[in-house]
């Protein structure tokens, strides 16, 4: 267990960082990386993925509240976009638990490398919204949280990596999309590590020290150090070319969802 316990400690760390700086919830990162350290440790073949999702999704939980509190201390947080986001996202996220719980580990795993290359592309493109365009109303913002919400919930992602190109897509500032992001990544990863918990709660054979399909030794030892790292994640976000490291991000994605499906397969 200790030996293991370092490397959840180290991509706490990681995953805390990115969170701050990407306004993401570091499942890009945790999910597949998760899946290589479970499949080392010898857990059934058949719910590594589920194991892996559900896990990052509780880890996200401490991760999203460090990195809000940074953001918030430097007025990056639109609230009325997290008051419209936050219904449909709740809804949407728990609502996906119940779907990801009976898919199969294959399935998953390429829908999460398709979703995350996508989404590494829109990075890498970085299109210009018109100058006009606004964020929409109450209906449509909770409709976007919807998506939002569910897309997150399959593939334990915080939902920055949709939050922000929607926000940026709607004019609001970048460092304001990352802040805000980091605000909607709470409830989505409350009701997705909800969602996760239950729908695992009576299958057998998961390892020990195992609530549903959350590993919480690795959730404890990656919020221990999250907590840390993700306030100095906010800092660089407001003191670096986000443009520049948000491609790197990009690149990363690709090569650990690649990775997630060569474990899987």
């Amino acid at each position: 267990m200790e030996f293991w316990f370092i490397f959840y400690l180290i991509l706490g760390a990681l995953t805390g960082v990115l969170a701050g700086l990407f306004g993401v919830g570091g499942g890009a990162v945790m999910v597949p990386v998760l899946a290589v350290l479970f499949a080392a440790q010898g857990f059934p073949s058949d719910y590594i993925v589920h194991l892996a999702l559900g896990t990052s999704m509780a880890a996200i939980v401490p991760t999203s509240i460090a990195s809000l509190g940074a953001h918030n201390r430097r007025n990056a947080v639109l609230w009325p976009a997290v008051r419209g986001l936050a219904p449909g996202i709740l809804l949407g996220t728990f609502a996906a638990t119940f779907l990801a719980a009976y898919l199969q580990p294959r399935p998953l795993a390429i829908f999460f490398c398709i979703f995350m290359s996508y989404v590494a592309a829109q990075m890498i493109l970085n299109r210009k919204p018109s100058p006009s365009r606004q964020l929409p109303g109450l209906a449509g913002l909770s409709v976007v949280g919807a998506g939002i919400g569910g897309v997150s919930a399959l593939v334990a992602l915080g939902g920055g990596t949709m939050t922000v190109p929607f926000l940026a897509w709607c004019n609001v500032r970048l460092q304001t999309a990352i802040g805000t992001s980091a605000a909607v990544g709470f409830p989505i990863a409350l009701a997705g590590s909800a969602g996760y918990i239950l729908n695992g709660w009576d299958t057998v054979g998961l390892p020990a020290h195992t609530l549903g399909f959350v590993y919480w030794p690795a959730v404890l030892a990656m919020a221990a150090t999250s907590l840390f790292f993700a306030p100095l994640g906010a800092r660089l976000a407001h003191r670096l070319p986000v443009t520049i490291l948000r491609r790197l991000f990009a690149g990363l994605v690709i090569l650990l969802a690649l990775q997630m499906l060569r474990t899987v397969f």
